[in-house]
């Protein structure tokens, strides 16, 4: 997980079927996946070619109990959780699981804006620097998008506590305006006001696939479901919504 502070530096998926859910995505985007080794509860490691990208856990049962379903989670990478930590609280957002380390592997804290989307505060132990693979490589998140009660707040927010950068505005028409952003000048997504269907604030994340008609495809012959798409958007691309077997919703992204 490299040290990059304000850029997406790893995505989790919580699922209260490991094996089967490690499964699907291995054959729907293509990730090898491998035990951590970390004993304990089995953690899956998730790559694209020889980048790891994220990982795959069972939902703890602590989790469960508060009704939380299976979903995805974004680590922002920053360069000290514990001064991130104030930083956010001093922003209005909130800690929904104080600091703590992971032994080897860095220390992070579960947090939330303050509209509420649920995000992971992150520094590496060391000098972890995996190996990283060009944008657009198949497998890697290729979009990051965020789902706001305020659109125009959330991006103030996230501004002052990552240095995000405004990008292109895009009128969505009856939807409202999609903001882009950007960190260190590299495009990584985009938010908005959500509409009244979407229950509450959250991110969500688009994979990297080679071919989307033929991703769906993988979909639906896995168990899961397509809820939108594909449909084209700005930069030449295509990207379909979906929602895994256990119910973790999840994009994909591929070329026109």
């Amino acid at each position: 997980m490299p040290n990059q502070a304000s850029q997406f530096v790893w995505h989790e998926l919580m699922t209260t079927a490991l094996e089967p859910a490690t499964a699907f995505y291995k054959t729907v985007i293509g990730w090898t996946a491998q035990d951590a080794g970390m004993g304990g509860k089995p953690y899956m490691l998730l790559s694209a070619g020889a980048a790891m990208v994220g990982g795959v856990m069972e939902t703890p049962e602590e989790v469960r109990a508060m009704g939380i379903p299976p979903c995805w989670t974004g680590y922002i990478g920053v360069a000290s959780v514990d001064a991130a930590v104030t930083k956010l609280l001093a922003g209005g957002g909130r800690v929904q699981r104080p600091a703590d380390d992971i032994p080897g592997i860095g220390r992070f804290a579960v947090v939330a804006d303050p509209q509420g989307a649920v995000f992971i505060l992150f520094t590496p132990a060391g000098d972890q620097a995996p190996l990283a693979a060009a944008p657009g490589t198949p497998g890697l998140v290729g979009w990051n998008e965020l789902w706001a009660v305020d659109g125009p707040a959330a991006f103030d927010f996230y501004a002052a506590q990552f240095g995000w950068t405004k990008g292109d505005a895009i009128d969505m028409g009856d939807m409202g305006i999609y903001q882009l952003f950007a960190a260190g000048g590299m495009p990584i997504g985009g938010m908005m006001t959500k509409p009244p269907a979407v229950p509450m604030p959250c991110w969500g994340y688009y994979f990297n696939v080679p071919d989307i008609k033929a991703a769906i495809g993988r979909v639906t012959a896995e168990g899961g479901k397509v809820i939108h798409g594909p449909t084209p958007v700005p930069g030449g691309m295509f990207v379909a919504q979906c929602v895994d077997p256990q119910g973790a919703m999840f994009g994909m992204v591929a070329p026109v």
